[in-house]
Parts: C-alpha cells; structure tokens; sequence
C-alpha cells in the first residue's frame, strides 16, 4: 500500500504487473497471433485462461488482499488495461468482462459471497460474465424485462428465485464460469450470481463483430432458471440499480483506459510510418499537411485524457465517493479522441493503413466499441450535462468558480499553459447553463449536447494545465509541455465558440442583440481567440514527436 489514506499497489508492484503484461507479447499476444485472432474471429479461452492462471495471475490486481489477490487500486487496474489495450482490445475487453462482472460482489456482496465467489476469481479457476443488458433496453437498467419470482417454502420463507429472460451482448457470455444477471425482483433489480451449468441456462449463437473479434459477445437465455437464495448478491432484493450505479464511475474510467491504449497504439503506429515514409522528396514527418492534421491534435488529446484519467484515479484510491459524472467524461472524451485518432492513423498511412497487417484498420474497429459499450457517448454527453446543471444551479455556480479560480491561481504563476482561456471557460459555463435554465433548453438534446462537450473539455483542459503547471515546476521541458497545454486550451476555445453560437443562435429564441449581449457577457471573442500563434506550438510539438 502507498499509504492508509490511498488505495493501491506501490509504485515498484504496479511495474512489475505492467511488465508481465508487456511481456505477453513475446508469447500469447505476439502480433501473428493478434492478427489471427481477428481474422477468425477466435476467442482465445486457452490464452485467457492461462493468464488468470497461476504463472502470471493477472487478475490478481482487482482483488483485495483479503480474498488472494494484490489489492490494487483505480490506478493500478487504469494502468493494466491501458497497457493491454495497446495490444488487443479484444483480448482486454474479455480481461475488463470478469473485472465487470466482480463488481456487483465487490459494492454488494456479502462476506461469504465474496470469500467464495472473488476467491475462486483469484485462483484462477472462472471466467466471469456480467449480463445487464438487454435488447429491448440497451442503457436504460431501469427498464430491463427479465424476472426473478421468489420461491418459498412451506413456512413461507424465500429459499431461491427462478429466472426468466434474455440478455443481449454479454462479454464472455458463451465461456464464462459463472455470470452475475440483473433481474426483476417484487423489490426491484438485483443481481443473482448464475453458474454456467444450471439447468435452464442456454448460450446463443455468438455475436459476429466489426471489432473487438478476439472477445466473446453472446446472448443469453434464462427459462425457468433457478438459483438459491444465497446466490443473491447481497442477500437482500431490489439493491440491483443502486449497486450497478455505485461502479460507474470506476468502470467507465477502465473504458477510457482501454480507449486510450488503443489510441495510443495507432498513433504510435501512425508516427513511426511518418519517420521512415518520403514522400515528394522528404519524410512525411517534416509536413504540416501530415503532422498537424493527422498526428499532433491527437496526440494532445490523449495526453490531455491521461491526465485526466489519472486524476479520477487517484481521487478514486483517496475513496472519493460519486464519481459518476468524471467517469462520464473520461470516457466521453477518452472514446471519441481514440476514435478520431485511430482514424486519422488509418488515413495518415494511406492506403497501407487499410491493409490487416499494418494494424490500424484493426485498432479503428476495435477502438469504436469503446464509444458504445458501458453507455454510448450520447448516454455519457446526457449524464454530463444534466448533472452538471443541476450541481451548478444547486450550488449557485461553485463548482465552475472554484475552477475559475484555480486557473487564475496557476495563470499569475505561468502565464503560458492557457490557464485564462479555461477560467473564462469556467466562468461561461456558469452563464450557459443560467441561460439555457431559465429558457428551457434543458428539454432539448442538442442543446445538452452541445453544453456537454464544452463541460468536458473545461474540466479535462483544467486538469491537464494543472499536471502541465507541475511538471514545469518541477523541471521538466517547459517548451513542449506548455505548447501542448495551449493546443488543447486552443481546441477547448474552437469548440465554446462553435457550441454557444450553436445554443444561443441555434435556439431561434434570441435576436442578434440579446446574442451580441450575452456574447459579450462571456467574452466571447477573447476565447475564441485563444488560437494565436497554434500552428508555431503544434511546430515545436512537432519537433518533439519526430525528433526534428
């Protein structure tokens, strides 16, 4: 442990995991092998199977000390998935399924459920599923349509349930040893834990994918399917929703993490080809057309989510509780910037980034999933700003105050990391989202869309000044990092400028001097204009990733 009041492994374990994980591409994901995969859409149980097992043990990192495992933290587990998502998707969304699926154990489980069902986890002996949704209710928990009716005995006491439904989409569904199953009770949704065995039980015919082709994706049926009251997480019926809600927050920042190795993957693919390629009598690494379109806002992006990723981590392993609406942004921004990013690799190796073998098509089809799967970024964009609204009218406008002032803090300190563009952001928000309050545009989803990217790049574009404010502080290349501070403070203004014209102009409520008026309210010019001098930062970036 790293100390009473921080979740985690030290700093010397959470290497040594990230180094066996690393070290699986010598071995059970070496590149032929990935590719193969893909191609045959195989879901490699052996290769899974023998990294839970004894030798490398991998998913010792989410289990406590008290149940076999290491005990690791939000850190540790964002750091394992990232690093394997740099090599397969696939094979960590099956990784990420079994984590998935302890959850509802972990936040309700009771002591015997956990020494039984995690210790079996940590012995390596189960492949887990975690089956929620359903097709006729996608995200929506609240409206699944599988039932768990009681069964008592004859003094009327409840000694099982049985279960009848279907589930659509389950990871690992067609291979994993038990599945924890969200399901209808008198009371409410609960979770019950199903063995693969249990009359009743069927598979179907597994999913044929785009992406994610390393990873098993089935559908479920339960018909008359029982399960004893033990099996019952928590023992207690209706905590299902509640309990689901409590890992948000966690599981949608492991999404990010996933987003962001692949992103990480393809533009490390998209950089090396950019080295070696010449085109029209140089490397295509000394052209703006290539660097600064395809490769450098990326690039920027992703750093700006690992910031942000790692400081919802840490927030996490402080245990912070009601971390949902941070969750949602990382991996809003997270999916979307992996997404754009895998792209652009794709286009910036022309028309190799097309071929299977160079990897990219391959990461751009994986990667989408990450946009969809834990709630779609339309889900998260909702979440985010509805919240957000609330908690700022609730608190009279703190919540972006208190970043305001942060920003002006750190900008009389270093004038030259975009910390004013983000406190004039801040201090917008406030305005926005009274307008959009006391207009009723709350009611309509584009508007929600629109105030939600510019709260998710506020508050990514803050935390990352802020890891940029101490890094240079403590001696670290001023040069670059505070380029890359102000492209991103740059991309934040772009995207203010196109989303309020698009809330207050779009709206039809407002004629041009109410917008002229509220325009200047915000300062309106003065962020859009946080674009000067962009092109010489993205140079000297430039000059950094193909080491000009």
């Amino acid at each position: 442990m790293t100390g009473s009041q921080l979740h985690g492994l030290d700093d010397e374990s959470r290497q040594m995991i990230v180094d066996t994980v690393t070290r699986l591409k010598e071995r059970l994901l070496n590149r032929e092998s990935i590719l193969k995969f893909d191609k045959e859409e195989t879901f490699p149980e052996d290769v899974i199977r023998e990294m839970l097992g004894p030798e490398i043990g991998l998913q010792l990192i989410f289990i406590p000390e008290e149940y076999g495992g290491m005990g690791g933290g939000a850190r540790d587990c964002c750091m394992v998935t990232r690093e394997m998502a740099r090599i397969c998707l696939g094979v960590t969304t099956a990784f990420f399924a079994i984590q998935l699926g302890a959850d509802p154990l972990f936040v309700g489980g009771t002591e015997a459920q956990k020494e039984k069902w995690l210790g079996k986890i940590a012995e390596g002996d189960c492949l887990v599923a975690y089956a929620v949704t359903e097709p006729g209710a996608g995200s929506n928990l609240a409206a699944i349509t599988t039932k768990a009716e009681p069964v008592a005995d004859d003094s009327g006491n409840i000694e099982g349930y049985t279960i009848n439904g279907t589930k659509q989409f389950i990871s690992n569904g067609g291979y994993a040893d038990f599945i924890t199953v969200l399901a209808k009770t008198p009371q409410g949704p609960a979770f019950f834990i199903v063995e693969k065995d249990a009359p009743g039980f069927a598979v179907g015919k597994a999913e044929e994918k785009h992406g994610i082709r390393a990873s098993n994706t089935s559908p479920l049926v339960f018909t008359d399917l029982y399960v004893p009251v033990e099996n019952l997480i928590g023992e207690k019926p209706g905590m299902g929703l509640k309990q689901a809600n409590q890992v948000f927050g966690y599981t949608r920042l492991m999404v990010a993490s996933m987003a962001l190795g692949a992103g990480e993957a393809a533009m490390q693919a998209a950089v090396s080809y950019a080295k070696e390629r010449i085109q029209f009598g140089g490397p295509l690494s000394e052209k703006q057309g290539y660097t600064h379109k395809l490769i450098i806002s990326n690039l920027v992006r992703l750093e700006a989510a690992s910031a942000y990723i790692d400081e919802i981590a840490f927030r996490l392993d402080e245990k912070e509780g009601d971390l949902q609406v941070e969750g949602s942004i990382a991996k809003y921004f997270t999916s979307e910037s992996a997404n754009k990013a895998a792209d652009d690799a794709i286009q910036a190796l022309g028309g190799y980034g097309y071929i299977s073998e160079f990897m990219v098509e391959k990461i751009k089809r994986d990667v989408k999933i990450t946009c969809i799967y834990e709630g779609t970024s339309e889900i998260q964009q909702n979440i985010i700003s509805t919240f957000r609204w609330k908690k700022t009218r609730k608190s009279k406008g703190d919540h972006y105050n208190a970043i305001a002032l942060d920003m002006d803090k750190i900008d009389s300190l270093n004038p030259d990391i975009g910390c004013r563009l983000y406190g004039l952001a801040a201090r917008a928000l406030n305005e926005i989202i009274l307008l959009v309050h006391e207009n009723r545009l709350t009611r309509q989803q584009y508007v929600m869309f629109a105030l939600a990217d510019m709260i998710a790049w506020t508050e990514i574009g803050a935390c990352f000044a802020c890891r940029t404010h101490e890094y240079v502080r403590k001696g670290g290349d001023n040069t670059a990092a505070s380029a890359k501070s102000r492209i991103f403070a740059a991309e934040t203004g772009r995207i203010f400028g196109q989303n309020i014209m698009a809330i207050v102009a779009g709206s039809g409520l407002f004629d041009q001097k109410k917008i002229t008026e509220f325009s200047n309210r915000v300062r309106f010019s003065e962020i859009i204009g946080s674009c000067q001098n962009m092109i010489t930062d993205m140079d000297r970036v430039a000059d950094m990733v193909f080491e000009r």
